[in-house]
Formats: C-alpha cells, structure tokens, sequence
C-alpha cells in the first residue's frame, strides 16, 4: 500500500479542520513549531513508504518519527490493532495523538481501512477527534477512493466524511474525482460533492477550482466552496485577489467573493480594506461594511470615525456606524450611546440591538436606556424582556430599580408580573 500521508495532513486544513493543527496543536507559544514537527513527520512516512514499495520492505518509525524496522503487523491481530487505536484516540495530548496516529494508519492495508472507520466512528466522532478522523479519511482516498466514497454515502451524513475523501482525490487525481461527483449527482440544484473536490483543488490547481465554483448556481453549496478559496485568495496577497475577484464573471458571486475576502483582509489592512470596499457595494458586500469598520475601529478608532463622517447617507453609512458603536459598547458603553445620539439619522434597529448586547454585562442601565430606539414593536418588546429577565436573575435589587424608574410597554409589564406569580 501507498499513499501520502502528507495529504492527511493538508485535508485537515483543506477541508475546514484546522482546529486539528490550528485549534488543538497550534495553541500556545511553540504551536506552529509542533505542527511544523508533525507535518515533517507526515513527510517521512509518505518517503518511507515509497522506498518501501521500491525495495520489498515493511516500514515504521520510532516516536521521534525516524525511520526504523519494526516487528511485522502479523504479530499481532487486527483487532488488537483496532485496540491500539482506541488508545491513540483516547489520549489527551492532541500532538502525541497525531503522531501516533499517523503510524497507525500506515500499518493499515486497503482493505483494512473500512472496518478500521467503522470503529473509529464507534468511538464518537468529536471535536478533539476530527483531525484523526481527517486523516484516517484522507488515507483510504488514497489506497481506494471509490471503495472509501461508497462507504461515507451510505453511512455518514452532512458531507463532511464524503467531502474530505473527494478533496484528497481531487488533489491528485481532479478529472476522476469530478468524475465521481457528477455522476453521484442528481438533480438541477447545485451538486454537494462539487464543495470537497474544490476544496482539494484549491492548492494543486486553483484555474481548475475557479472554473468549478463558477459553475455552481447560487446556493449554500456554493458559498462553502467560496469560503474553501478564501485561505488561498489571502496567500495569493491583496492585489492578486481583487483581480481574481474582479474577473468572476457572475456578479452575485463576484460581490459575494468581495464581502468575503473584505472581513478577512481587514484584519491585516482594515483602512485599505474599507476603501476598496466602499468602491464596490453592492447588496452582498454592503453588509460586511460593519465588520470592517469594526475590524478598522480596533486599530484605529479615530481614523474609522473621520472615515464614517465622510460618507452619504444611506445602508453602507449606517453600517460603518455600527461597527463603530459595537467596538466602542465593549469599551465604554457611554461613549458608544453618545456616538449613537450624536447621529440620529444613522441609527436602525440592527445597530440598537448590536449595542445592547456588547454592552449589557457591562453598563446594564445604560444597555436599556437604548432599547427605545427600536423601532420595530415586537422586537423592542422581545429584547426588553430577554434583557431584563437576565438582568432579573444577574442582578435583582438593581433591576426592579431601573424597572421602577422607566415607563415600559404594557406587554413587557405583563410578562414581569407572569415573572412574579408563583
């Protein structure tokens, strides 16, 4: 058996996993260091195996990951194998799982691997355990895609098993996993398996991704995949992004692309982000006007704000404020409430229940002296009632005293008395 345990590893970033090596190795200083360490490892195994199948040997590594001689996996049973793997996955130190993990899965042979998923699956499949499950994934795409493809249709559900295997396919073998995925489809609606072979193309063959994504219709299939070329497009670095951007030929991609690319450039560049945003609304990227603007007020609050004042009238203004007022409630909810009152003719309701709820736990009765401006009846009574009832609980000396004080709508007086009765 040959395969590349390399690409196990990359499935885990490829396909949305990345709290394996983001979330659980990466944690703390020296994380990269510890991933770095576990993707070399990746790499011997997959050079192992190679010279392996070149001089008729059987390979292994020792727990440094070096290569070694071991004793014949004939020594012992399949099941007592399976065994050693539900004490891999039951350990509690993620990077010491990966690495004896991925020894694991090389002793496997191909036809080993659906009862090894069944039993892995068996365990329960968790958050802590999905990067093992990715990698135990992405190896059977390696030794038998189509035998590994039947098993997750028919036993698995939510695409994410299915997925993972078509974007270990498709990053070296595209033409067969597209293959696959058009002629396990049916229907007019977008096709699911199109998300995982894009996502395996990402790296190996973007033009190729880009052609795939372009011909999903408008659908939840196909904002996964654009999400899946995001990593990419941020690597490619701003310039070379707007231009792939730019020349989407469908516009309602193209502006859903921009409102994207626009909440995760501005982390690096929020002031070149807004600016090159602003230049390209549309209803899509309209709404991740407040993310930036919040992303920009982070860094540079007043630059954020001279930026805000010199914008007309309309959604995206609008927007701009509440990013603005929503950074601003974390900090110092007077401040952002004055901000609020300073530009009446900006304010939606959207902003007013932003502000609520970043600036609730820390300035309750300043949170509810805002809940008037809601203009919508039934949502400013909704959050009356949601706000006091935990602040109720939190709080309730203070609470009753704000109640006492202010002049709230019948419904919301009702439903504090239905509060009290016994």
């Amino acid at each position: 058996m040959k395969w590349n345990t390399t690409s196990a590893a990359a499935s885990c970033l490829i396909v949305g996993l990345a709290g394996f090596f983001v979330g659980k190795i990466t944690t703390g200083k020296g994380g990269g260091g510890e991933a770095d360490e576990l993707i070399d490892r990746a790499r011997q195994v997959s050079t192992d195996r190679m010279t392996a199948s070149k001089d008729g040997s059987s390979p292994r590594r020792d727990t440094t990951g070096r290569s070694a001689r071991t004793t014949d996996r004939s020594d012992s049973t399949f099941d007592e194998r399976l065994t050693d793997m539900e004490g891999i996955v039951r350990g509690e130190n993620a990077l010491d799982r990966g690495r004896a993990m991925l020894s694991w899965i090389d002793s496997l042979a191909p036809d080993e691997f659906e009862d090894a998923v069944a039993r892995f699956r068996s365990l329960g499949i968790t958050e802590a355990r999905m990067g093992e499950y990715a990698m135990l994934l992405t190896a059977w795409a390696e030794a038998d895609p189509t035998a590994a493809l039947a098993y997750t249709t028919e036993n698995t559900r939510g695409g994410m098993a299915t997925g993972t295997v078509l974007a270990a396919w498709a990053s070296r073998d595209p033409e067969s996993a597209i293959a696959w995925a058009r002629a396990n489809h049916e229907g007019d609606g977008a096709n699911p398996h199109m998300v995982g072979v894009i996502r395996g193309l990402v790296e190996t063959s973007p033009s190729r991704a880009t052609e795939l994504l372009v011909g999903l219709p408008f659908s939840a299939e196909r904002g996964q995949a654009l999400a899946a070329m995001i990593p990419h497009l941020l690597k490619l670095g701003p310039d070379s992004a707007k231009q792939w951007i730019s020349a989407l030929s469908d516009e309602r991609l193209r502006d859903g692309a921009t409102a994207r690319f626009a909440e995760e450039m501005a982390k690096a560049d929020p002031a070149g982000t807004a600016s090159w945003l602003l230049a390209n609304l549309s209803e899509t990227s309209t709404r991740s006007v407040d993310e930036v603007f919040e992303e920009w007020a982070k860094q540079d609050k007043g630059a954020a704000l001279s930026s805000f004042e010199s914008m007309p009238e309309g959604d995206a203004r609008s927007r701009a404020l509440r990013g603005l007022v929503t950074i601003e409630a974390r900090e110092d909810p007077q401040a952002a409430a004055k901000l609020m009152d300073s530009h009446p003719g900006d304010i939606d309701d959207s902003m007013v229940l932003h502000f609520v709820w970043n600036s609730f736990d820390k300035a309750p009765e300043v949170a509810m002296g805002q809940v008037t401006k809601i203009e919508d009846e039934s949502r400013r009574n909704r959050m009356y009632q949601r706000a006091l009832d935990s602040w109720l609980d939190d709080d309730q000396a203070a609470a009753q005293r704000w109640i006492d004080s202010a002049e709230l709508p019948e419904a919301v007086m009702k439903s504090l008395e239905k509060r009290k009765a016994p």
